[in-house]
């Protein structure tokens, strides 16, 4: 979009000082980023998401590194003034630091990104205080977790009783103490997530998390509906339903192929007259016959 100006940080935490509500959503390639610039979407995620809707995974697991640089390197191009944040992938910063900060550092050098996602609370919080004292933004994660699915036993609403919604609380309180300048609360009940939002001096950021967040991500497929055997979710509102819509015109592009519609005169190109006359020696064969 000519004329935006990128978010940063600082501008983020206003908003949420000012009651300005953050948009985000998911883009995995350069048309999808494009289009999102375009809108005026404030943040674009590369979330790790793209194993699910791209690349045909059952879960984030599989997603590897080489993958996030590649597609946060192809949003870049397509989305040079809104803000990027792209996801660490699973077990990417777990191990050493060492090993952590090359993966960070490809994808703010190689995948262009200007922060970095990261799933956990205060187990990782060491790891987010070393990535944001080396100068590099970092949005957590609390709530469900996607790489650790199998850990807690599946998609499951989370916050829900007590002791949950205080480690929930706890975990985002370390991440604010950590240096981290947002959290994104992924399916927590209502009423946690807004006391979290309420507590904290940094933007959250909802998905199912209802109406008290800094602001809401969702993800480009499930705004759209651009799936084959799309499952709705109630966290989610389809905005269009651009699914349908390829799916009708690629069907009415090969019905009209087969009826042999298309191309139709308006759609070829025609050679001056006489090329075909000297074609491979043809007009000379017909002078010597």
């Amino acid at each position: 979009m000519a004329g935006k100006q990128m978010l940063n940080i600082v501008k983020m935490k206003r908003m949420k000082q000012e009651g300005d509500p953050i948009s985000m959503i998911t883009a995995y390639d350069y048309p999808s980023a494009v289009l999102a610039e375009e809108a005026g979407v404030d943040i674009i995620l590369v979330g790790d998401s793209l194993g699910n809707v791209v690349l045909g995974y059952d879960t984030t697991i599989p997603v590897t590194l080489d993958d996030m640089v590649y597609h946060s390197r192809s949003v870049a191009r397509g989305a040079r003034n809104t803000f990027i944040v792209t996801d660490m992938p699973f077990m990417t910063y777990h191990g050493s630091i060492d090993e952590t900060m090359r993966g960070v550092s490809r994808l703010m050098q190689e995948g262009h990104a200007q922060a970095v996602k990261m799933e956990g609370g205060a187990e990782i919080t060491d790891t987010v205080e070393r990535i944001v004292q080396a100068g590099v933004p970092v949005l957590g994660h609390i709530g469900l977790t996607p790489q650790s699915v199998n850990q807690i036993g599946g998609y499951r609403i989370q916050g829900k009783d007590e002791a949950d919604a205080k480690r929930l609380l706890e975990d985002a309180r370390a991440l604010e103490q950590a240096g981290a300048f947002g959290i994104v609360l992924e399916l927590v009940t209502e009423e946690v997530a807004a006391y979290i939002s309420s507590e904290l001096s940094i933007p959250t950021i909802g998905i199912g998390a209802g109406r008290g967040c800094d602001g809401q991500v969702l993800v480009y497929h499930d705004v759209l509906k651009y799936t084959s055997n799309y499952r709705n979710k109630r966290f989610v509102k389809t905005f269009g339903d651009i699914g349908e819509q390829i799916r009708t015109g690629i069907s009415a592009y090969v019905q009209e192929v087969k009826m042999r519609q298309f191309p139709a005169e308006e759609h070829v190109f025609t050679a001056e007259e006489g090329v075909l006359d000297n074609l491979y020696g043809k007009g000379k064969a017909e002078t010597h016959s």
